[in-house]
């Protein structure tokens, strides 16, 4: 117990005060979830050219907003959020139909729906609720449960609607993001490897049948992942960009604001898919590697808190939220690199984007909520256990 904290027993942590749950709170999270934004929010102001226009003001405003709703759900119960999983997925799944019918075109997908003060993207707001989801689910599960095949079935389901309404806007890399975090959810909940082996040797047999279902532009960004040479000015010419600006910036990068790719615009989506590339342009090497030492010690402090949770639906959706998170910086990072396809997936915490970061911080709040409530046993139907 951290010094100062009350000390609370685990029979009546059940029964905290909202001072209490003050004292409870978790600050290492908050400060790293502060330096990260802080350091997003020095970007993008460098990005717009030392102005806090258009971006850094508006991306300030909505991390205020999304730090106290991060405190906000922070003080709700968890059994309340494990008895409502299923109504959150359910008003995701609707905002994703609802992009189909009603939804904004941008940048050839249609992704967004207009609330007027916020364009709203509902496939960032099903990351966290389909995670929340399957820790509801698989929360009670024995192995024996997990290991029968029809116990399976709804949560694939689960995963699969989702999957096949981002796919259709399409938006490739949270597909991506949604199948690979659901996929660590049902690992953790005990499904067993050779499950997986099963389902990766079916899914690379149906290589050559999915790949005439994807759009042209995706296909050529996979030709040009394999050889990039091949269209260095035409579909290759954002990696290629990003390369430049990777290697320009050196051991000690060109100093804050004297990026010359971002400056000159060579950089594309310098605010928000290569906004690593920007950063690393201009605090070099060791700039990218404290970024992703606190993007590392952020997830680590995640993973503990999942560890320290007495009940199973606390460690599942803490870990399932860390996962979706560390699938954000590593896919972006990676995919600046060269060494994954260009997807659109942004940087978390720095990239500018009002639900992205807002739901990031939902799922945060969850994390914080499960470590106020570590101490808590939750029944399968979300009540109290003594």
């Amino acid at each position: 117990m951290a010094l100062g904290q009350p000390r609370i027993s685990s029979f009546n942590r059940s029964e905290l005060t909202w001072r209490d749950k003050i004292w409870q709170i978790n600050w290492s999270l908050i400060a790293l979830i502060t330096a990260i934004s802080c350091i997003g929010f020095l970007t993008l102001y460098s990005a717009a050219g030392k102005s806090l226009e258009p971006w850094a003001l508006k991306q300030m405003i909505r991390f205020v907003l999304g730090m106290g709703m991060l405190l906000l759900v922070a003080m709700v119960d968890l059994r309340f959020w494990m008895r409502h999983a299923y109504t959150f997925y359910g008003i995701a799944l609707v905002l994703l139909v609802a992009v189909q019918v009603r939804g904004t075109v941008g940048m050839g997908a249609q992704r967004w729906i207009d609330l007027g003060f916020i364009q709203l993207q509902p496939s960032e707001v099903m990351k966290i609720s389909l995670v929340l989801t399957l820790a509801r689910y698989f929360h009670g599960a024995t192995l024996q449960d997990v290991g029968r095949p029809l116990f399976l079935i709804p949560p694939l389901v689960m995963v699969l609607a989702p999957v096949g309404l981002v796919m259709k806007q399409p938006d490739l890399g949270t597909a991506l993001i949604l199948l690979m975090s659901s996929g660590a959810m049902f690992f953790l909940a005990g499904v067993r490897a050779w499950k997986f082996g099963l389902l990766i040797a079916l899914a690379g047999g149906g290589v050559p049948v999915a790949w005439r279902f994807l759009h042209d532009y995706q296909k050529k960004r996979l030709e040009i992942f394999l050889d990039p040479d091949s269209d260095a000015l035409g579909a290759g010419y954002h990696i290629t960009q990003s390369k430049i600006a990777l290697g320009s910036g050196g051991v000690f990068g060109k100093g804050f604001g004297e990026g010359t790719q971002s400056r000159l615009n060579f950089l594309p989506e310098k605010q928000t898919d290569f906004i690593f590339t920007m950063f690393a342009e201009e605090w070099g090497m060791i700039g990218g590697l404290v970024l992703l030492g606190l993007y590392s010690l952020l997830v680590a402090n995640g993973y503990g808190i999942a560890l320290r949770c007495r009940s199973h639906f606390g460690r599942l959706l803490s870990m399932g939220v860390m996962t979706t998170f560390f699938l954000y910086f590593f896919i972006n990072t990676a995919m600046v690199m060269g060494l994954l396809p260009v997807v659109g997936v942004p940087l978390p915490l720095i990239s500018y984007g009002g639900t992205a970061m807002l739901s990031l911080l939902f799922g945060f709040g969850l994390v914080m909520s499960a470590y106020i409530s570590r101490d808590i046993p939750i029944g399968r139907r979300g009540s109290h256990e003594d």
